[in-house]
């Protein structure tokens, strides 16, 4: 049984509303209840050629965000890396505001004949010439600190933007609810206020490299991105937190990239 199989049984059978309490007390023991936090799927194609990533943008640009519009799931985020040009893989970043809405999405498209029309380039594309790779995919619970995407800079902005991904591995459970903690007291407003830009912070659910988070920073450039992190990291907010005992050593490792907007992207 897939992860989307199993979530629409759990809902048929009122399971979820069993499973979620669970999760909650598991993945946000430090930050209260929930209330109406998002949930986020993050998929990260692996590619091997041009035409494979211009196959993923008439996919995702003509056929899947807008299907997803339809069903009220938006915006979308389609990204590659900005920093290596013969860089494989795309991140697709989608937005649901509940397990239901999760769970429903495969029958909803299979039943859509104008998704399936715009997408048969990409859903029937032969063995010889595959739409892509392989890709790999996360499910996160939004943090309570911020519980809906956001987008600070709307993409129609002729202006460029860069946007930074970052995942925190932490090394146990516990640790990493601390380190949401963390972001929930004080970190969050603190980004806004220097201009870093957040897009998402999620907690992951399911996904490798457990137990970890996932979040999103954005800003102008790269050079205004590092002036803003040298300015939060010189916020008193930031140096009472990192001084602060009970946050020793939360997070064991640290992933960093660097994203541009692919043109079908509505982040």
């Amino acid at each position: 049984m897939n992860l989307r199989s199993f979530f629409k049984a759990a809902l048929a059978m009122g399971t979820v509303a069993g499973v979620a309490p669970s999760l909650s007390t598991t993945l946000h023991a430090a930050g209260g209840k929930r209330g109406r936090s998002q949930y986020y799927e993050l998929r990260v194609y692996t590619t091997k050629s041009d035409r494979q990533r211009a196959m993923i943008d008439r996919y995702w640009g003509e056929a899947a965000i807008p299907a997803l519009k339809r069903l009220g799931i938006q915006p979308v985020g389609v990204f590659s890396e900005a920093d290596k040009p013969e860089a494989n893989k795309v991140y697709v970043l989608i937005p649901y505001d509940s397990l239901e809405a999760f769970a429903a999405v495969p029958a909803r498209l299979a039943a859509d004949k104008e998704y399936q029309t715009a997408g048969a380039e990409y859903l029937s594309a032969p063995k010889e010439e595959p739409a892509y790779e392989r890709y790999e995919s996360s499910l996160m619970v939004a943090f309570e600190g911020m519980k809906t995407l956001d987008v600070p800079v709307a993409p129609t902005n002729p202006a460029p933007r860069i946007f930074e991904l970052r995942t925190y591995e932490s090394r146990g459970e516990r640790s990493l609810d601390n380190k949401v903690l963390m972001f929930n007291s004080g970190e969050i407003p603190l980004m806004r206020e220097v201009g870093l830009g957040p897009i998402f912070f999620g907690q992951t659910i399911l996904g490798g490299h457990q137990p970890n988070l996932i979040y999103m920073v954005s800003g102008e450039n790269k050079e205004e991105h590092a002036k803003n992190w040298k300015a939060f990291f010189a916020a008193p907010v930031w140096k009472k937190l990192i001084g602060d005992p009970k946050y020793k050593d939360n997070v064991s490792h640290v992933d960093s990239v660097f994203l541009k907007r692919r043109v079908c992207s509505q982040i």
